[in-house]
Parts: C-alpha cells; structure tokens; sequence
C-alpha cells in the first residue's frame, strides 16, 4: 500500500511539474477566458497553457481589455477578434495560423502582421496605426 501511494504521488508530481502556464497579466483579459471556460477559478495571472494552445476562434470583444499579453501561445488561433477594449500593443508574431483579425477602436499605434501570411480579413480602423505593412499578406481579401 505504501508504494502505491508514493507511485500515485510521483504520478501526480511529474503532471503538476510538467504543466505549463502562460502569463495573463491583464485581469479583464484572464477573466474573460475563465467566462469563456479556458481558465479556471479566479483570475491568478496565468491559465494553464494546454487550455489553450488549441483555441482556434477568440472573441474578447468589449471587455475593457488592455493587454493582450501571453496571445502568443494562443498558437492555432486562425479568428481573433478584440475590438473595443483599449489595447496599446499586440504581439501576433506567433500567431502564424491567423486568418482574421478584428482589432478596430483600440488604442494601437502599431500593427505588425508580417508574420501572418494567411491572414484574409484585416479590421483595425479607429486606432492610431500610422503605417501597416500588408506586403507579406498575399490572401488578404478584406481591409478596413
């Protein structure tokens, strides 16, 4: 019995030391993926990355976001979609599968999307984005 159970605690110490997370340091952010159910509990600063390595749609539309930090292990998101929050930086460099992309009425000064070349359908109106780079996203059909 007793090596049973230091078994079953070796089992359950490599899953809980092998579990990743990622840093959500926005609390709106965090919040907004406990509601959508990839995040448990209260907001901690961080979700379990396997919760999240296989979201392919994300729609944090209108949550008084400000930081979208750690969507870059979000890494099988195609659809993102984050309008109406205030958001200053977006990092979408690994986020390589993105197809659209829906960032209008932020507070963006830059854009960069040269790493998504898949990316069709672009909205970033009502920003501050002086230049946006577009010469890399050959399937883009849609720009506002």
């Amino acid at each position: 019995m007793k090596s049973f159970v230091l078994l079953l605690a070796s089992i359950v110490c490599i899953f809980v030391c092998n579990s990743q997370t990622t840093t959500i340091p926005d609390i709106n952010f965090e919040q907004a993926l406990i509601d959508l159910g990839h995040g448990s509990g209260t907001p901690d600063g961080n979700v379990l990355t396997e919760n999240i390595i296989g979201i392919t749609n994300l729609n944090v539309n209108g949550k008084n976001i400000n930081s979208l930090t750690g969507i870059e292990d979000f890494t099988s998101l195609t659809e993102l979609i984050c309008y109406n929050n205030n958001i200053s930086y977006l990092d979408l460099t690994h986020n390589t599968a993105l197809t659209v992309l829906r960032c209008s009425d932020n507070l963006l000064t830059s854009l960069d999307v040269t790493k998504n070349p898949l990316l069709t359908y672009l909205r970033c109106s009502s920003n501050q984005i002086e230049n946006l780079d577009v010469s890399k996203n050959t399937a883009l059909t849609n720009l506002n």
